[in-house]
């Protein structure tokens, strides 16, 4: 049963329509990452959840509750903002202690001098300050308790951001690109304490990237938003090998996927080189897009698809090679080992290998085909 439902939301800024009818539902502790690429909505759609913006249709549940016409602060969902949005005149046990001391106290209580005289303020403060330990310990940033937030870095900024969100025992995590602001190597270490400290917690996390590699690492689901659409909500896995739309294919995928035009035979047979697929929903005469990942396209000796070598990265334990097709001029993209890729250099004369089992087929509305493959007409990949 989920604990979070988005039905239909929609949301335009002066006529323009930037979320148009998202829908999608989190189980228990599930964590999905919302990936795409800049201005596909996906901020607005957490601030949407959050409260902070109002969706112009469609209904949001938690719990079985509507959150719809609820103000912000009667939602119990946390926040992580990309800025952290710690208050720079407090020490971070006073930041953690923010959402405690806003439930628990009074206005009156929270009145500087006049509050420390009024009954059972100090209880209460006793009860955070002991709430706020513990949470800080399971952190590990006991030793930053106080400190401001300009004595502190940015990956002990990030800590002190979560354990405010979490102290709380909010029944939703909301982050908005939370890690976009550390350095690469921290950035992966801290994937990992996130993914940690929401497994303990089991309540759902909607969490907002457009780094790929962070939403494929650390969900249990992917959403791909793309235009204020949701293409596709899947597995990692899932959303890397089955794409259902080729703006998902496009978009996930480090190298990016190869994309090469095609048009569909007599039988719904298409034929690229080495690829040959058919499949009864292609009619003949129609434009189609074929995809294959840079995995599945490697350097052949004799038989395969002439083309000319344009550039190398080496990546340590894989080389990228960039190679240009001398029949349509399209650029085709490979991983290759560093021994495949040995004595190959820039202007060289290649042959392009592909797996036709590997190849997807997207129509000319970017929806991916049924479609299979004819007996492999490749040669074994070269091994330098």
């Amino acid at each position: 049963m989920s604990v979070l439902s988005l039905d239909g939301i929609t949301k335009s800024f002066g006529g323009n329509a930037i979320l148009k009818g998202v829908s999608l539902e989190a189980d228990p502790g599930e964590f999905i990452a919302l990936v795409g690429p800049s201005g596909c909505g996906k901020s607005t759609l957490l601030r949407i959840v959050a409260g902070l913006e109002h969706a112009d249709g469609g209904t949001i549940t938690l719990g079985g509750r509507d959150l719809s016409s609820l103000r912000a602060a009667d939602r119990n969902v946390a926040m992580v903002f990309q800025s952290y949005a710690l208050y720079p005149h407090l020490t971070a046990a006073a930041n953690i202690a923010v959402p405690l001391a806003m439930r628990r106290l009074t206005t009156w209580q929270r009145m500087p001098f006049i509050g420390s005289f009024l009954p059972g303020q100090k209880q209460i403060r006793a009860g955070i300050r002991r709430e706020v330990e513990a949470m800080a310990a399971s952190l590990k940033i006991n030793h930053l308790l106080d400190r401001k937030p300009g004595q502190m870095s940015g990956g002990q900024r990030q800590r002190v951001a979560l354990a405010r969100a979490m102290v709380r025992h909010p029944g939703l995590f909301l982050m908005d690109e939370p890690l976009s602001n550390l350095d690469a190597n921290l950035r992966v270490h801290a994937r990992g304490e996130i993914v940690e400290l929401h497994r303990k917690s089991g309540v759902p996390a909607l969490y907002v990237t457009h780094d790929q590699s962070e939403a494929l690492s650390m969900a249990s689901r992917v959403a791909v938003m793309i235009g204020g659409q949701l293409l596709q909500l899947a597995t990692p896995q899932a959303i890397y090998d089955d794409p259902a739309h080729i703006e998902v294919a496009r978009f996930i995928g480090q190298p990016r996927i190869n994309l090469l035009p095609a048009k569909v035979g007599a039988g719904g047979r298409v034929q690229f080189g080495p690829i040959a697929l058919c499949s009864p929903e292609l009619a003949t005469g129609a434009e189609v897009t074929i995809g294959i990942r840079p995995e599945f396209v490697g350097l052949v000796e004799t038989s395969g698809l002439p083309a000319r070598v344009q550039r190398l990265e080496f990546l340590g334990s894989e080389v990228t090679a960039f190679a240009r097709l001398n029949a349509i001029g399209e650029t085709v993209v490979m991983k290759l080992t560093p021994s495949e890729a040995k004595g190959i250099g820039a202007g060289q004369p290649v042959h392009l290998a592909m797996q036709p089992e590997k190849a997807m087929v997207f129509d000319g509305d970017g929806r991916r085909l049924a479609v299979q493959a004819e007996v492999a007409l490749i040669p074994e990949r070269s091994h330098g």
